[in-house]
Parts: C-alpha cells; sequence; structure tokens
C-alpha cells in the first residue's frame, strides 16, 4: 500500500475527525447571539460616533435577532470606553465602536495607557470614515490650499488654527499639513468641535480643521468657506470639493470608525459579525444617513482593519512626535 495516499479507512477517520473539530464552531456560529449584544460608544450621545452607533446596532439588531443596546462611556478621548471592553468577556457580547483617537493616537497621548490596541482587542470589521474638512473665515483672502499656503508663507506670523483638542485628529490634520508644505500656524485647541467653530464663524481664528457634520451648515450658509475635505478622495457629498492632497501630494489624513471586540473573540462569531456588519453598511437607507452626517460607509474585512490599526499606529506616532505632543 502506498502510505502516500490514505486507505479508505484512514480517510473515514479523517473525515470523521474533521467533522467533529468544525462542529464546535458551526455550532457557536449558529447559536450567537442568545441575549442582547452590548454596543460601546467611548463618546458621550449625541456624537458622531454616537449617532453611527444606534442606526448601525438597530439593523444589526434586527439581522442577529437580538437587540444591540448602545452603551455611552465618554471620557479621555474614547480610552475609557475602549478600556472597559478591553476588559470585558471575549463571548461576543460586549463590543466597542473604535476609532483613530483610542486605537492609534491615544497611545502616544498618555504616560500609562491602560490597553494595548493590537494585542487587547480583535478586529470585527471597518465601519466608516468621518470626514474632516479645512475651513477658514470668509474674511481670509483666500480660496483654495495653494492660496492659504501662500498667504501664510506671506504673513509667517498671521495664521492660527483651530481643533477639537490637542492630539485630535483634526489638530493632526492642521499639523500635516504644516510639516508637508513649511508653512507656520499657531494652533488653537478647543473643547470639542462646536466651540471652535463658533470662534471660527466669530472671526476668533481664521482657519478650522472641523468634522463636515459640525460644519456643513456653515458651509450652507456662507459663514464659513471650505477649502478641501483631508482624505486622500474626495467626499461624494461635496464633489467639487477638492482633497488637501491634490494640492500637497502625500497629504492624507482620515478619522475612521470599527467595530473591536476583546481579545480572544471565538472567530466563528467574529465571522458572523463583520458578515452582518458589511450587509447592514451596503443597505443604501443607511449609507445615505451617513453621508448626510457627513461619515461614508466603509466596511471590509478583520484583517483589512488590522491592517488599518498597524499603519495607523505608525502614523500617529510620527505626526504626535513631530507636533511636539508630550504624554500627558
Amino acid at each position: 500500500m502506498n502510505p502516500g495516499f490514505p486507505s479508505p479507512i484512514r480517510r473515514a477517520l479523517m473525515a470523521t475527525a474533521i467533522i467533529a473539530a468544525l462542529t464546535p464552531a458551526v455550532s457557536m456560529a449558529q447559536a450567537y447571539p442568545e441575549k442582547p449584544i452590548r454596543l460601546v460608544v467611548p463618546y458621550a450621545p449625541g456624537a458622531a460616533a454616537d449617532q453611527l452607533a444606534r442606526a448601525l446596532g438597530d439593523r444589526l439588531g434586527q439581522a442577529l435577532g437580538q437587540p444591540v443596546i448602545v452603551d455611552n462611556r465618554g471620557g479621555a478621548g474614547g480610552t475609557l470606553g475602549a478600556d472597559n471592553v478591553a476588559k470585558s468577556p471575549a463571548d461576543g457580547y460586549s463590543l466597542v465602536l473604535g476609532t483613530d483617537a483610542s486605537h492609534a493616537t491615544n497611545l502616544y497621548l498618555s504616560k500609562r495607557f491602560p490597553y494595548d490596541p493590537v494585542e487587547n482587542f480583535t478586529p470585527v470589521a471597518p465601519v466608516a470614515v468621518n470626514h474632516i474638512v479645512l475651513v477658514v473665515h470668509p474674511s481670509l483672502p483666500v480660496k483654495t490650499v495653494s492660496e492659504l499656503i501662500a498667504y501664510a508663507k506671506a504673513n509667517p506670523q498671521a495664521l492660527s488654527f483651530g481643533s477639537s483638542g490637542n492630539g485630535s485628529a483634526h489638530h493632526l490634520a492642521g499639523e500635516l499639513l504644516i510639516e508637508k508644505t513649511g508653512i507656520r500656524m499657531v494652533h488653537v485647541p478647543y473643547k470639542g468641535g462646536g466651540p471652535a467653530m463658533t470662534d471660527l464663524i466669530g472671526n476668533s481664528i481664521p482657519v478650522l480643521f472641523a468634522s463636515l457634520a459640525t460644519a456643513k451648515p456653515h458651509i450652507d450658509s456662507g459663514k464659513v468657506r471650505v477649502l478641501a475635505v483631508v482624505e486622500d478622495k474626495r467626499f461624494p457629498g461635496l464633489p467639487n470639493v477638492p482633497t488637501i492632497g491634490e494640492t500637497v501630494p502625500g497629504y492624507a489624513i482620515s478619522s475612521w470608525f470599527a467595530i473591536f471586540g476583546p481579545a480572544g473573540l471565538p472567530q466563528p462569531v467574529a465571522t458572523k459579525l463583520n458578515a452582518e456588519i458589511n450587509k447592514a453598511l451596503a443597505q443604501p437607507a443607511l449609507r445615505e444617513m451617513l453621508e448626510r452626517s457627513g461619515m461614508s460607509a466603509t466596511g471590509g474585512k478583520p484583517m483589512d482593519l488590522a491592517a488599518l490599526v498597524k499603519s495607523e499606529l505608525a502614523e500617529r506616532e510620527k505626526l504626535v512626535k513631530g507636533a511636539g505632543i508630550e504624554p500627558e
């Protein structure tokens, strides 16, 4: 008998062993979920993350046959809520809507960070991009990114730019523009995008990097002027607004949302969640709602999210150190 080819008996035994090994995983995927799922939003109610979580959670709950309960646990720029899930049982009943802050930037802003963004989580699915725009007060004599750069170089002490806070994606978007162009602008951090927008409208600051959801009403009313979006692609909701990268080669930054579970989340559970999340994000009604809120649905595989976190950790470390932001 050729030992390289198993006998019929051996083949039957191998098949039986494979089926036995797969049965628990298949059974787990079929049974899950058997109770409500907690989706932690590491920000206050009403924020863009909260709106996204509730819209996605409703659809996910309908598909899975169990309610998805949004649990707002704000604090420390998203760190507290993410840490809560990192320390929860890895059974699929505690998830977090993580962000570029909670899973990349915040690591470099704290001397005693409570979790490892890679080791302490299971990536489930990318969800959406929260678009950021570069806006200016209408009195500033610039209408394009190239004109802003030229103005900043001609008036090196004249410009300041606002953001929603130190180390935020909005702050880093401004620092990246400074790094790529060599212009000088002074950063003015605010406690949130709302107060920053109020000061831009009042002409207390001339330049602001803001979430599109915050800026859109004021762009439409003419109270502020939009120059560009900061991502690498144009936003369909503002098709005539260019990206900064179209003027400044190599410029791109994004603010994103994604679903994570604790480390050790069973693969069948992660696979089932990923499939249902992607189905929900493919629904036109949800995509349109996100676009109206200044976001774009993304979706993708767990490996896509793992790669995103890895690349963002490297990029944010570089930006935070380059901006001279000291961990606290």
